[in-house]
């Protein structure tokens, strides 16, 4: 897309927001930057020395306005005053990753789903960096996009896609796109509609055609029904855990078995990987790998040798043989049921935070099964407490990661686990998971 001197804003001047307005520069638009929240001091150094104008705490509606091109955010709701208002005036308004779309020569493999998409990206790109590929990692993860196109582009990128990144991105094309699930998540975003959050996961196959690929889920009943729905061009690579697949994947008594050109099968119990969701990233990650035809040997030392992302069931410590797990990242009902699920030892749970209209009877064979105490580590927990106080003997409320820590070693005996699973968002006494689980883990090495 031609920018010169063309006017463009950046709405967030986040790690995606201050990527596209790098590459903006250098492709010679005219770039301003705004943000109505506070810009962390890194990213304004960044942008000062790219000669880039910004403003904080504001958004002066004059200037953005007067653009030709809007970069927003995934994080902004279209319910604000100002999104609303643009809408009206019918300005393009695009996602960052469409932008760095326009620049790039790279070919992509993109990932969505309501859960495991982080997971399923990072053993991606494990894959293909093992394999020696010019492979960049962005999206919800690594660095952003946009940045890595200005600064010298790659052959490939694993990008993860949110449902918002994806809602505005038109002219996009994944050459590998890969659906990992569909639950209920962010309906309050989606006007509480299944559908329309339906369809935005969907617009992973926007503009694919036969040359591409679409790897699914083939046990997600949302998934196939949506599938039926639409004629589809593209070349399609399902994977299961129930039924055997000619062209995808699937695992079966404790095999993997992935048919993309020739055979690879290898042992479940050699995945890096535990859980049957996670046999499922690494059959999404496997077909992927096959369909660029990396070596098969590769493939197979990849998924044994991957270590897991930070805040994703990730091991803390054993305290008196009491074993601490933060997967402060579970954000959702769904991730928590994943993670309750593969737990072997009885569970004292904490969980909680800011709830986007959970349903939690979705957890309670799960927490009658497993679970022996819970520890509520939000502001507002009642509906928490009506939902599992008939399950579970203890429920006790904590205001802070110290808290809920000091109370979990309390409660637990040796031979049991202290799971961080909150299944809500952790706005109301965290800046965000990752803060969450920092300090969760500060104070678990503190006992």
């Amino acid at each position: 897309m031609e920018g010169k001197n063309k006017h463009i804003v950046i709405l967030g001047a986040g790690e995606s927001g201050v990527g596209a307005a790098i590459l903006a520069k250098k492709q010679e638009w005219n770039v301003f930057v705004s943000d109505a929240g506070k810009i962390k001091a890194d990213y304004k150094t960044e942008l000062d020395n790219n000669q880039i104008e910004w403003e904080e705490n504001t958004h002066s509606t004059d200037r953005i306005f007067q653009a030709e091109l809007i970069v927003k955010s995934p994080g902004i709701p279209e319910t604000t005053d100002l999104m609303r208002a643009l809408r009206n005036k019918q300005v393009k308004i695009i996602s960052e990753i469409e932008f760095a779309g326009y620049y790039t020569r790279g070919k992509s493999i993109c990932v969505t789903g309501s859960n495991g998409k982080t997971t399923t990206t990072m053993l991606t790109h494990h894959i293909l960096k093992k394999a020696g590929w010019d492979v960049g990692l962005a999206g919800n993860v690594g660095k952003s996009f946009a940045k890595q196109v200005a600064e010298g582009d790659h052959d490939w990128y694993v990008l993860e896609l949110s449902s918002f990144q994806l809602d505005d991105m038109f002219d996009f094309k994944a050459d590998i796109g890969i659906l990992t699930n569909i639950t209920p998540d962010h309906l309050d975003r989606y006007e509480n509609q299944m559908q329309k959050y339906v369809d935005s996961k969907f617009r992973i196959l926007n503009n694919q055609n036969h040359e591409d690929w679409f790897i699914y889920n083939y046990d997600d009943p949302i998934i196939r029904e949506e599938l039926s729905k639409r004629k589809l061009s593209m070349n399609l690579a399902p994977f299961s855990l129930k039924e055997e697949i000619k062209v995808g994947a699937y695992a079966v008594n404790n095999q993997l078995i992935i048919n993309i050109k020739d055979q690879l099968t290898m042992s479940i119990h050699e995945l890096a990987l535990k859980g049957k969701h996670n046999t499922q990233n690494s059959l999404a990650a496997g077909i992927a790998a096959r369909i660029v035809e990396i070596r098969k040997s590769i493939v197979r030392e990849s998924l044994e040798d991957f270590e897991n992302v930070e805040h994703r069931l990730e091991f803390v410590a054993k305290v008196n043989g009491i074993e601490f797990i933060n997967d402060s990242k579970a954000t959702n009902i769904n991730s928590t049921w994943y993670a309750l699920e593969t737990m072997e030892n009885p569970v004292v749970w904490v969980m909680g935070g800011v709830d986007k209209g959970n349903d939690y009877s979705e957890l309670s064979n799960l927490v009658k099964d497993k679970v022996k105490a819970i520890i509520c580590l939000g502001i507002d927990n009642q509906k928490i407490i009506k939902a599992f106080g008939h399950l579970v003997e203890t429920i006790v409320e904590a205001g802070s990661a110290t808290e809920a820590v000091a109370y979990a070693y309390r409660l637990a005996k040796k031979n049991e686990t202290v799971l961080l699973s909150p299944a809500c968002a952790s706005f109301d006494l965290f800046e965000n998971y990752e803060d969450r689980g920092n300090q969760f883990k500060q104070a678990v090495r503190k006992l």
